[in-house]
């Protein structure tokens, strides 16, 4: 693949309605992408079904839900919370009387780490413990969700699960420097992915960001069979991300943040909706723009990509709503600061030879350099320092808008998809918010 696949023009879908049902595989926490699509089967009158990760004990065991934290997940989520832990990765599993990935890193030092080695068979056999529990799981769940599925029924699959890092105590000093360190703090994204460190974390992510999606489309093949044999039918969708196009220079150009450390099992989600979808079934990565969530705000610059956003509501009539937008963004700028030197900013941020020379497609996801840190981190902390408030942020505003805009995308285009990969990009998003606000 040498392009994007984008998604241009909306979709205005007729399948899913009323007594259909929607199953989340994956729970619900904070703010997030997972929000609009629930949105969407909630207007539609769907059936909500969810699961969960479990909860773990000060010991490391995975349990079940208590009653009151069932009681409240199935509020937050609006339906019903298969209460079966679905907790992917291996991090904390071990066959028994072994050491877990966790417990192999713990001894990892600031000094030490990039010398540091693992016993890869060891840690083989704790991803074996961790598979094979996940699939159980999943097992169990499908045999649960077959009872409260009648035949005939539209199911919509959503897989929300992303994630998969391996908690060392040491990661946090690593991160800090990698995805907010420049100058004398900086360091190669390539020295931790180079370490047994960074492999593990890459182990890791596979499982829980890519495998999971496979795990669940093989998991539930005989409940889709039952489905579609009875007149009803079944879709897949996943969040990726692979770089966004925004509006660069008056055209919209696809630009990526580096170094997305999670996008090697971002580019794996994808070979298994494309592998899925060889073998007849309906399954599809929507690949979303940038946007600040709980997990996404350790990448410092990840969000500059989205304040070009107010551009694009502008080329793609968005008319008084989207006036009122940039209205709210400029109310969030200390006084004597304009939007548009902010947005001027970035234009000169997106043209800098320094950040052309990492919209590279083919080659993503790119490792990082002392030059694009300066650049980037630089950048994004003069553009917070703007603010009135760092806890009230344009890009926070923004971040809703796309949240709001991938809901109805996501949902409408699933159900006649156009293929397995597809790109969300600020043209997409805007038109679908210019017809969401008309």
């Amino acid at each position: 693949m040498s392009a994007p696949v984008a998604l241009r023009n909306l979709s205005n879908q007729t399948l899913f309605r009323q007594g259909d049902v929607f199953v989340l595989f994956g729970e619900l926490f904070g703010r997030g992408y997972a929000n609009g699509l629930v949105n969407q089967a909630r207007e539609a009158g769907m059936t909500l079904i969810g699961m969960t990760v479990g909860r773990r004990e000060a010991d490391g065991s995975l349990r079940r839900l208590t009653d009151d934290e069932l009681a409240a997940a199935e509020a937050n989520l609006g339906g019903k919370i298969i209460n079966v832990p679905l907790m992917a990765g291996f991090d904390m599993d071990a066959p028994a009387g072994t050491p877990t990935p966790t417990e192999m890193v713990g001894g990892m030092g600031l000094k030490t780490w990039q010398d540091d080695k693992l016993d890869w068979a060891q840690v083989e056999a704790c991803r074996a413990v961790g598979v094979a529990r996940f699939k159980a799981g999943v097992a169990e769940a499908m045999a649960q969700l077959d009872g409260m599925i009648p035949d005939g029924a539209r199911v919509f699959f959503a897989h929300t699960m992303a994630g998969g890092l391996v908690k060392a105590k040491v990661f946090l000093a690593i991160a800090n420097r990698i995805y907010k360190g420049r100058g004398e703090r900086f360091m190669s994204s390539r020295a931790l992915l180079d370490s047994d460190l960074g492999k593990l974390n890459l182990m890791n992510f596979d499982e829980v960001t890519a495998n999971t999606f496979g795990y669940l489309i093989e998991g539930s093949a005989a409940l889709r069979e039952r489905i579609e044999k009875t007149g009803g039918s079944t879709r897949y969708t996943a969040y990726g991300y692979h770089g966004t196009e925004i509006l660069i220079d008056g055209q919209y150009q696809w630009q990526t943040y580096t170094n997305y450390t999670q996008g090697y099992a971002k580019k794996r989600l994808e070979d298994i909706a494309r592998a899925a979808w060889d073998k007849g079934v309906k399954a599809t990565v929507f690949n979303c723009p940038e946007i600040r969530t709980n997990s996404s705000d350790i990448f410092v610059g990840v969000e500059l990509s989205l304040v070009p956003l107010l551009n694009a509501l502008k080329r793609e009539g968005c008319g008084a709503w989207g006036e009122a937008q940039w209205a709210a963004c400029q109310a969030l700028l200390k006084d004597g600061t304009t939007l548009a030197e902010v947005l001027a900013t970035l234009d000169r941020y997106n043209v800098d030879p320094v950040m052309v020379g990492f919209r590279n497609f083919d080659a993503w996801p790119m490792d990082n350099t002392p030059e694009l840190a300066e650049c980037m981190i630089g950048t994004a902390e003069g553009i917070t320092a703007l603010h009135k408030e760092r806890t009230a942020l344009i890009t926070d505003h923004l971040s809703a808008l796309v949240i709001e805009a991938t809901g109805p995308l996501m949902f409408n285009e699933a159900a006649q998809p156009s293929g397995p990969v597809l790109w969300l990009n600020h043209d997409v998003i805007a038109k679908q918010l210019a017809a969401l606000h008309a």
